[in-house]
This record gives C-alpha cells, structure tokens and sequence, in this order.
C-alpha cells in the first residue's frame, strides 16, 4: 500500500500567498503516496484570503475560527481527525517545487530512516539563495549569547538560532527543522500530543522536535528536495508583536526544558538586557522604525508578565512530567 499524507496550512491574512501555495500543492507530484487531505485553518483573516478557494483536485477543507488562536493551537486543530500515515504542516507562503512532497516521503519510507520522525528539505529565498531552516537546540549561554546582540553584531564569531549555510547543503540529520515545512509522523505528532498550545507562535517546532529527540526520534534535514520560502509570511506585518511572540516563547521554552536557576537566567537577561542591545543595533543602523518596534515589544512583553509567569509554572511541572513519561517508555 502507498503511504498517505495530510496537510495543514494555517492562514493569518495571507492574502495572495494561500492560494499560491494551494496551486503549488496541486501541481507537486503525488507519485509513490496518496494525499488524503488538505486542511486549511483560517485564523480569523480579514483580507479575504479563504474566501472563494476553489481548488476542485484537492481534497480540500476548511476551518474557519472566529479569533486568532495561535498558530500550534490551530495546526493541532487541523491535525484532528487526520488518518494519513504522514503530517506535513506547510506555510502559506512557501511554494512546492515537482518533488517537494514525493522525495522526503520516500526518504522516510526507506527500512533504515525508521528512526527519523521529522523531515525537512532544503528551503530557498524569493533570489532561490538556500534560506538556513536547521537550528541546533539552544542552550541558556547560546540565548544570552543572542540577547547580547552577538550573533547579530560578530556574526562570524558567534552563530544564531540557525545552523549556518554551509551545513545546509548536504543531507544530514540535525536538531531541528523549521515549522514552515514539518512533516511528522502522524502517530509520533499523536504520541506526543501535538505541539504545545502555550507557544502561540514560534518555538513550538523546537520544542516539538526536543520532545521527540527525547523518545530517540531524529530530525532530518534532507537537501535533495527544495521548496521556495517567502519568509517573514504573515508576521511580516506585525513585527513589533512578533518580537514580543518570539521572546515569551524563549521564555516559556527556557522555563519547560532548563532547569529552573537556567530559565531565570533567561528570563532576566530577556527583560533587562536584550531591550539595550536591540536598541544598540537599531541606532547603529539609524532606524527608528525598528527602535519603536522595539519598545513596543517590550511594552507588551512587560505587560503579560503575570500570566506568562504563571504559564511558566506550568511549564516546570510539565518538564517534570515529560521526563517522567520519558523514563517510563518501555525499550523497543
């Protein structure tokens, strides 16, 4: 039998890009798998980007929430009721070249990649330069080393989140692949319960892959197939709230993995150093935009200080927990 897989796109205001990657996903070989499902989850657009999508070839759904839920909340709701063999969770700004599907499916299928439960392909800019997608697990030295504006001020001397670009030109395996191309194992997506929905966006893909690495499963970074990444996508148009998005999720991934002296390490580093640093670089570059952007961030960050404390209690309790369901795994 083929093996089969489902896809889920979560839309924010996309716009153009959705339907592109819908013609995309059309066009893509199917050869060697069946594609049971293509489920798109509008996080409550207002550009009309999920209206009038007639795409007649694809099995196509579509679920329409009434507010923006997050995108882990809403790839989890997508993935309920999927049956196929393989999850692929896909950006609507991300287009599929012929064999963006049919490569990393048959990669996976092979007797000896059992062990692999995450694959991702090599992703390439709108200029169709490789984009760095492969990151290795942080560590609390490595974020501070990022709060400090290091990576961003020496980028020769200090590497960032992403592995750098030599290291995305061969198949390897690696600590993570980035989200906007994910496909999963659906029973090792169940296994673990989705990703975690107190990541209303970004490290919920790192924190999936940490807790998979944990059961032995692999992430692979398989260079042979390719597929065009807009980057920035939705975001692009609230920077200064995903600034904020992407350090409370620091903060509660910190919180979930660290030990707890660790993660209050990088909480503090996160409120009282990185704000200076930021505004460093965006005076070195003369941009006021991005001090604004900036500021505002902080604001917002400052502002959910008590709930985002009182969800990195849980977080603490849940890392205990995960590794205790980790230890209780029987071998084989």
């Amino acid at each position: 039998m083929k093996p089969s897989l489902d896809i889920v796109i979560v839309d924010w205001n996309a716009g153009r890009h959705l339907g592109a990657c819908l013609d995309c996903v059309r066009a893509t070989s199917r050869d060697g798998f069946e594609l049971k499902r293509v489920v798109v989850v509008d996080n409550a657009s207002t550009d009309g980007s999920v209206d009038n999508l007639q795409f007649p070839d694809l099995p196509l759904s579509l679920v329409r929430n009434t507010e923006n839920r997050g995108f882990a909340a809403a790839c989890n709701q997508g993935a309920l009721g999927c049956s196929a063999d393989y999850l692929l969770f896909l950006n609507p700004d991300v287009c599929l070249q012929a064999d963006s599907l049919r490569a990393p499916i048959q990669f996976m299928e092979k007797l000896e990649n059992g062990e692999v439960g995450i694959c991702g392909i090599q992703l390439l800019d709108e200029a169709g330069n490789i984009s760095r997608s492969c990151s290795q697990f942080p560590t609390s030295a490595s974020l501070f080393f990022q709060m400090l504006g290091l990576d961003r001020f020496f980028p020769n001397h200090f590497e960032g989140h992403f592995l750098s670009l030599k290291d995305h030109f061969q198949s390897r395996q690696v600590d993570q692949v980035m989200g906007a191309l994910f496909l999963v194992r659906r029973k090792l997506f169940e296994y673990l319960s989705g990703f975690d929905e107190r990541f209303f966006v970004y490290f919920e893909d790192l924190d999936f892959a940490y807790r998979a690495k944990q059961l032995g499963s692999k992430s692979y970074h398989l260079a042979t197939a390719r597929a065009y990444h807009r980057g920035g996508g939705c975001s692009e148009q609230v920077k200064a709230t995903r600034l904020y998005y992407s350090l409370r999720s620091r903060i509660l991934y910190a919180y979930k993995h660290f030990g707890a002296g660790a993660a209050r390490g990088v909480l503090m580093g996160t409120l009282l150093v990185e704000p200076f640093s930021r505004l460093v670089l965006a005076l070195a570059r003369k941009s006021v935009q991005e001090m604004q952007e900036t500021l505002q961030a902080y604001r917002m960050l400052w502002s959910s200080l008590p709930s985002l404390l009182k969800s990195n209690g849980g977080a603490l309790k849940q890392r205990e927990l995960s590794s205790e369901a980790v230890r209780s795994i029987p071998a084989g």
